[in-house]
């Protein structure tokens, strides 16, 4: 669900606009209204009014600051929703957001971009693809020990790095371009879940080996009922063990660590179960995106450790479950931007009727629809990033915002670049289709495009 909408105001087409470096971070926020500069509501939207009033008055008092010289005789100009935010970010929040990577933060990107063109070329990520593990433990090892992504934002006292999730969310974007065939999310999942417990004595426990890539952990959270929501939870727990069945959990078969979801006499709790001890099975599942592999997972009285408190469990994978969303944002983003780099560099070189493909307008309108959709999920998943790095209360609307979008975002992104490559996209020898099924399989894990506008929808009281 999108609330559109533009702000009216006038200008003299010879003043400068300033801050245009940040429009493409802040436009698809979502945000909408239809006011003009001097407080009155235009007629034709009044209907579809929309928006904070406290943004709106931000913005109107950006936009007179920024063109003060406004009369009757200058052009009248229409500034998007994101013109519009960006003008009231410029003004009053640069204090408290800022929209621009740090060196830092670049020199982290260009390090995982290095290593993971050299580790998880095409060739590595159909090899690992074929295996029943899916992921290079080689690999996985240089990831821990030499590089210490697994514990990136899992906190120094428990053996991790300690950085925040904008960092965290600039690995899983290039980690999404790469496709690269990991347990990295399904342990990031675990972690996470660990850190928000509450629970010192589990963090303790499981968090150093989760740190150094020692263990391999998931989240098993998700049921052949298909729910995303605690009515979804129907495996059940006596305090010291666990049954029932868990489907489409990410690297179950491999993972030796399980947290389970499964309700008690208190409701949803958390528990740490053994993923090879007793009582466990695992079936790895055939999926359409090879590239992750997921499991079946099948508890009979297996033995477990209760997570945090009694009946809690829910609380904490609602925050978990929107943290998980901006992540897997993330991730989308970065696929999306390298299947828009892979489509427009086709267009150039292939030629057709004497002159690249590029040339032509059909052409040219798919990519160009592809960029502004691709920017606009990158402004998404970047604020969502810096909203789960605050951990401030946008946090829930804002990851079903980015979920929803870069899924959408993505996934069309992806189609669209198997049609620019015409017959070549749809081979198995392309890499398109590895992009696209994973765009596929991206967009239903942690709900669906629908699944979160509603969620959405209901967060923001609609």
């Amino acid at each position: 669900m999108w609330l559109q909408g533009t702000i009216s105001t006038t200008r003299r087409f010879d003043q400068p606009y300033r801050g245009d470096g940040l429009q493409r971070h802040l436009g698809p926020l979502g945000i909408g209204w239809t006011k003009r500069c001097d407080g009155s509501t235009s007629h034709r939207d009044r209907d579809v009014l929309a928006g904070d009033d406290s943004a709106y008055r931000a913005a109107e008092f950006a936009a007179k600051l920024t063109y003060p010289d406004v009369s009757s005789h200058s052009p009248s100009v229409h500034l998007r929703t994101q013109d519009v935010l960006e003008l009231a970010a410029s003004f009053c929040f640069t204090d408290g957001m800022n929209f621009a990577f740090t060196d830092e933060q670049d020199q982290l990107r260009e390090f995982v971009r290095s290593f993971l063109t050299e580790k998880s070329s095409e060739e590595a990520v159909r090899e690992q693809m074929e295996t029943e593990a899916g992921y290079d433990a080689a690999v996985w090892e240089q990831l821990s020990e030499q590089m210490g992504l697994p514990g990136l934002v899992i906190p120094e006292d428990f053996g991790g790095q300690g950085f925040g999730f904008v960092e965290l969310g600039i690995v899983f974007e290039e980690m999404g371009r790469a496709l690269l065939c990991a347990p990295f999310l399904s342990s990031t999942l675990a972690a996470l879940t660990l850190m928000h417990s509450g629970d010192d004595t589990a963090k303790a426990a499981h968090l150093p080996g989760i740190a150094s890539g020692e263990t391999i952990a998931t989240l098993a959270y998700t049921e052949e009922n298909g729910k995303w929501d605690a009515s979804g939870i129907e495996a059940t727990s006596d305090g010291s063990t666990v049954s029932g069945t868990k489907s489409f959990v990410i690297d179950g078969h491999t993972a030796s660590l399980l947290i389970v979801a499964a309700q008690s006499s208190a409701g949803v709790s958390l528990y740490a179960v053994d993923g090879k001890g007793p009582g466990v099975s695992t079936e790895a599942l055939a999926t359409m995106d090879q590239t992750r592999k997921q499991a079946k997972v099948v508890l009979d009285g297996a033995p477990a450790t209760l997570i945090g408190a009694d009946g809690a469990g829910w609380d904490v994978l609602q925050t978990v479950l929107d943290l998980a969303a901006i992540a897997l944002a993330a991730e989308q983003v970065g696929g999306a931007q390298f299947v828009l780099e892979m489509g427009t560099q086709y267009a150039k070189d292939r030629v057709q009727f004497g002159r690249p493909i590029g040339s032509f307008q059909a052409i040219k309108h798919k990519l160009a629809d592809m960029l502004v959709e691709v920017e606009s999920a990158k402004s998404a998943a970047y604020y969502g990033m810096w909203c789960a790095s605050e951990m401030n209360d946008e946090l829930a609307s804002v990851a079903s915002l980015a979920k929803a979008y870069c899924s959408d975002a993505y996934f069309h992104a992806a189609a669209e670049n198997i049609q620019i490559h015409g017959g070549i996209g749809f081979t198995w020898e392309h890499p398109a289709h590895l992009y696209f099924k994973r765009a596929k399989s991206s967009e239903l894990m942690f709900g669906d495009p629908s699944y979160h506008r509603e969620l959405l929808a209901q967060r923001i009281g609609l």
